[in-house]
């Protein structure tokens, strides 16, 4: 059986699809509880939840659904900026805050230190069984604290060298996340614009190089998607922009619309929301930002600055200003209930497994 393979032996799961773990409000309980109840796997985006409001979530999803569910986290880089620095890039977000009405400001980000640490005292505690990471590997003393809880850890790579970088650290599986998936580059030891890899050329060198599970990400939106990424020998594949437009789904109605309207040559990749590099949707905002990469800070910096902004622009219905994160396969995009995107991909690759047998 197609759906019969490691990573769902490993997680308990039906269909070796794993629903990425978008952050920003997308993966509302309602989403992850309708992917884990319907054989897949559910995931909290929570890199930039408090500690309230990722507890209130994981208890939300206990509640809507008792089948196994992941919560992905960020791993913290250490990085510095001056006041001036600082100054330079809210000068830069000034004539965008102008446009929306609000007042120009000199905004100082703060940033939680500790909150990558609290957040795995969270996962213990509620003995959530899947932990996923982005952005680098968490230490080894994390890393040792929920292997011994028996949670199952589920790393990112966008080259072959990361992806042994995960397995020596003691990943159980890893997400080999080709250039073409949206959201944030999960690039953390090797180049972003040498990272930029393809999912098809990345998947089958990552099998080969590594001895445990790959997860395939990236364009991947039907189930020709997920029966490739199979063949390839990835074990399960994680699909994000697939889910945005999920009605369970928390994003803005205007993110929804870009993507359901969106074509494969409307995305770029961009660092001016974040500070780090990211596929979406064309915008004003990329565009007034995109030439001056020099003023814009290092994430988390440059990201803390930009929520103001963000959450404005969604309070007042402005796409050309929001984060639109979208991978390069939008055209296959649908507004439907997750189940049902579940269930028709699960449908289309039996029919297509029955058709090369």
């Amino acid at each position: 059986m197609w759906n019969n393979t490691q990573v769902t032996n490993m997680l308990s799961i039906q269909y070796p699809i794993i629903q990425a773990g978008m952050a920003g409000g997308v993966t509302s309980p309602e989403l992850v509880a309708a992917v884990s109840n319907a054989g897949a796997l559910g995931s909290i985006g929570a890199g930039y939840m408090t500690m309230e409001s990722l507890e209130n979530t994981i208890q939300t999803v206990k509640t809507l659904t008792t089948n196994p569910f992941s919560v992905n986290i960020f791993v913290p880089e250490q990085t510095a900026v001056t006041e001036e620095e600082i100054a330079s890039a809210n000068e830069l977000l000034n004539p965008i805050r102008k446009q929306l009405g609000m007042d120009p400001t000199y905004k100082r980000p703060m940033i939680n230190d500790e909150l990558f640490h609290k957040q795995i005292d969270l996962i213990i505690q509620h003995r959530v069984p899947i932990c996923s990471f982005t952005f680098g590997i968490p230490p080894k003393n994390e890393i040792a604290r929920l292997k011994e809880k028996g949670i199952i850890l589920i790393g990112t790579a966008t080259s072959v060298n990361e992806a042994l970088l995960n397995e020596k650290a003691g990943m159980d599986m890893i997400v080999a996340q080709g250039s073409e998936a949206g959201g944030h580059r999960g690039s953390f030891a090797t180049a972003f614009d040498l990272a930029m890899i393809g999912t098809m050329a990345l998947v089958p060198q990552i099998v080969d190089a590594v001895s445990i599970p790959v997860i395939a990400a990236g364009g991947i939106m039907d189930g020709r998607g997920v029966l490739a990424s199979l063949i390839l020998g990835a074990q399960a594949v994680q699909m994000g922009t697939a889910f945005v437009t999920c009605i369970e789904s928390g994003a803005h109605p205007l993110h929804k619309q870009a993507i359901l309207e969106g074509t494969e040559d409307q995305t770029v990749v961009t660092a001016t929301f974040s500070g780090k590099p990211a596929r979406g949707m064309n915008n004003k905002f990329i565009q007034m930002l995109q030439d001056q990469q020099h003023n814009i800070l290092p994430y988390p910096y440059q990201n803390v600055l930009t929520q103001d902004i963000r959450k404005e622009a969604g309070k007042q219905n402005r796409p050309e200003f929001l984060a639109l994160w979208s991978g390069q396969h939008p055209r296959s995009s649908r507004q439907i209930h997750a189940a049902e995107l579940i269930m028709g991909l699960a449908a289309q690759v039996r029919r297509l497994a029955e058709t090369f047998s």
